[in-house]
Order: C-alpha cells, then structure tokens, then sequence
C-alpha cells in the first residue's frame, strides 16, 4: 500500500500565517463591513520600478519573436545576471564570490527548504528562537527532528534571542551540525555586528558545520558598519551558504526570482570522513529538480542593478524604512518598547501580555493585522512583529487606530 512520510503527522497543525489568515477571515465574515489594515504578513505593496518592468517588457516582446525567442534556460541561471549579482552584490564589497558560485532561484523559501536535501537525516540542527517557521518545518519534514513538545521539537538546539542578547545568539556550547542565521533577522529586525558573525565562523570551521545564511533583507541596512553579506568576514567561503531574495529588494515577491550562493570552497563530509564540495552537489540537485527562472524575470533582476535600478530601488527600501520609523515612533510615544526597524522591515514589538490576545486585541478593537511573536518560537511569546510593508496612508492610518485602542486599554 502507499504510506505517507510519517514526518508530516509531527508538523503543528497550521503554518503561523495561514492560521493568521484563518483567523482575519473569521472576523471579515463576522465583520463584513471592517476595513481591516494587514501589517502582519511582510508582503510588499508597491508597484515594480519602471526600468525594471520596461527590462520585463522587452525580455517579454524577445520571446514573441523566432529569432530571438528563448527554449529552456540555463539551469543555475543566465551568465548576465550571475554576474551581475557577483560585481555588485558581493565584489564590490570586498566578498571573493565569483559568477558560477551564485544559483538562480525562484525563492529563497524553496532554497533554504530544499538545500537541506542534501545532509544526513542525523545532523544537529540549530536554530534561533524566535525564527522564521520555514527552517523548522522544512527539517520537520525531512525527519531530522523529535516531536512537537511544549512548544519545541525534540533533537533541535534552539538558540535563545532575547532582549539581554540583543536578539542576536551566541554559538551553543555543544557541537552542532547545521545552523540557520538570519540578519537582519526576520522576525525581531536585529542585526549582527561583524564580530558577533566572526565568533558563528570560527565556531563553523572549528565542528566542521555549515551556517545556511539569510540575508533575505539586506537591502534595508543603512548602517555601513553591519556586514552586508557573511562572505565579509574571513573563512566564510568555506563554512556558508547564502541566500538573496529579489522579492523585498526590488518588489518581486509576485515575479519570483532570489539566488544562493554555495562557494567551491564549502566542504561537506561523508560518515567515513571523506570531503566533498558542496557546490557540486547543489549543482547537481538544481540540474536534476529545477528548471530555471524564466528569461524574462532575470533581465527584469538584471535590470535591478543599472544605474536606474539601483536608484529606484533604494528609493522603495527608503519608502518601506520610513514606514518602518513611524510606526517605531508611534510605538515609543506610547511606551511600548521594539526592536528593529532602522536596518529592516519589521518592529518586534514587546506588548507585556500573550502574543494572540495582543493579536487579537488590535485585530478586534483596531481592525489591525499584525503577527504573533509565539509563532516564531518560544522567546517570541510576549511580542508581536509589525511590517513596514504597505502604503504610507495606510501606515499612518493603522498607528492612529493602534494609539486610540491602547490609549482607551
């Protein structure tokens, strides 16, 4: 008889932001006429840049034309837009990744979920807490982990972020396999210094693991004294992984296109301790389950990084980052104290009562979305993450909801 993956029977029974989803549609139909605000899921709202839709546009008109129609990409990406990423993204930063290091990709939800295909089902995983769901799942999945127990599997190390750490974890005493690293982190917006990431490489070469790094919103920092990328710090190449998105970057969350960047130097090791270069075995999983990011999508990503993308890119992180500071601002005014929001997208609010009734409270009283914090671990219980991802009339709008409730609480 056919059976399923057992693994999937561990999982909780709804994803964190489909049972958001659950439960503003519960109070839409209850409440028909409320016009309800969404700062919870981190969704950009403004358009593409021109130059990048005028790029789609013409890569569009190629493919309606025989002769310059386009069949099957390469599978790890166009050479313009890998080189595009290499100079701009990290050589221009100092960061030795070359062209043919760099994999296309349609998400860097799938890659960080599906790179771990490639590692034994017996490896230590670590993981912050809080954290973004996908990293845990996605190992849920694959077996690595116990079951479901008071708010945490079984078989993971999971690495307090805290208000007395910043946010930021220290490596574990123990020896760990496989690290998942976010920053700026998405839920809480903290960010690492080069030394705290320095410490996470060391740590990496010493146990013979692998930092999976997402770097999802670096498009945000504008403090030039926070790494941009973990390839800025020394030994990296050997001991990380990668992942970009274009979807908070340049507003393709609904185009599809990210990349990770796996270098030559990364080693991996079989039970019997012989070494093997990780980049070719992503190379290989891509050629066998992936079949590329459409043309038109990567001369539109291509587009991002011409003297005109680069400006109009900036200007919407500029737009969402001033979002951002008014909700910080209103937030301070009212007495309640966050984090992030300066060098990302997301405020991790600290509401001093049950992450859900915080949620429901602004959803009930201010018709206000926001996420609950215990659903990104056990440290995120007692707060809340508010995006920066919408339109600034609505923002404002939300805020001004937001003060009056808590105000009249």
């Amino acid at each position: 008889m056919i059976r399923i993956n057992e693994n999937y029977l561990k999982l909780k029974a709804s994803y964190l932001f489909s049972e958001v989803g659950r439960k503003v549609s519960l109070f839409q139909k209850d409440h028909p006429e409320a016009d309800i605000i969404r700062l919870g899921i981190g969704d950009v709202t403004k358009a593409l840049p021109p130059s990048i839709v005028e790029a789609f546009r013409r890569a569009v008109d190629e493919m309606g034309r025989d002769e310059t129609f386009r069949g099957y990409g390469p599978d790890h990406g166009y050479d313009f837009l890998r080189k595009a990423i290499a100079t701009h993204d990290f050589q221009a930063r100092g960061a030795g990744i070359e062209a043919d290091e760099i994999f296309v990709s349609d998400g860097a939800k799938c890659d960080t979920s599906n790179i771990q295909e490639l590692f034994a089902d017996d490896l230590v995983i670590a993981v912050p807490d809080p954290v973004y769901p996908v990293y845990v799942d996605s190992n849920v999945m694959a077996g690595r982990t116990g079951a479901w127990d008071d708010g945490r599997y079984g078989g993971i190390v999971y690495l307090d972020s805290t208000e007395e750490n910043g946010f930021v974890p220290e490596p574990p005493a123990e020896p760990v396999d496989l690290v998942y690293l976010c920053f700026p982190n998405n839920p809480t917006g903290a960010t690492a210094t080069k030394e705290q990431l320095e410490r996470w490489v060391e740590y990496a070469k010493r146990h013979r693991a692998l930092i999976l790094f997402d770097a999802a919103y670096v498009s945000f920092i504008r403090d030039e004294r926070i790494p941009h990328s973990i390839y800025e710090i020394e030994g990296a190449r050997e001991v990380a992984v990668e992942f970009r998105s274009f979807s908070k970057v340049a507003g393709f969350t609904g185009t599809r296109c990210a990349y990770t960047v796996v270098p030559k130097d990364c080693g991996v090791w079989d039970r019997s301790g012989n070494r093997y270069e990780l980049h070719t075995l992503w190379a290989r999983r891509q050629t066998t389950k992936f079949n590329g990011v459409s043309y038109p999508v990567q001369r539109a990503a291509e587009a991002v990084y011409a003297e005109a993308g680069q400006r109009e890119v900036r200007e919407l992180s500029d737009y969402y980052l001033e979002n951002a500071r008014i909700i910080r601002g209103q937030l301070a005014a009212l007495g309640y104290a966050s984090v992030g929001g300066e060098n990302s997208p997301y405020i991790w609010v600290k509401t001093g009562m049950d992450s859900w009734e915080f949620f429901d409270l602004l959803l009930r009283e201010a018709c206000v979305v926001t996420t609950p914090g215990i659903g990104f671990g056990m440290c995120g219980d007692g707060y809340v993450r508010i995006s920066a991802f919408n339109h600034r009339d609505r923002v404002t709008e939300a805020m001004e909801r937001i003060r009056k409730v808590l105000v009249r609480g």
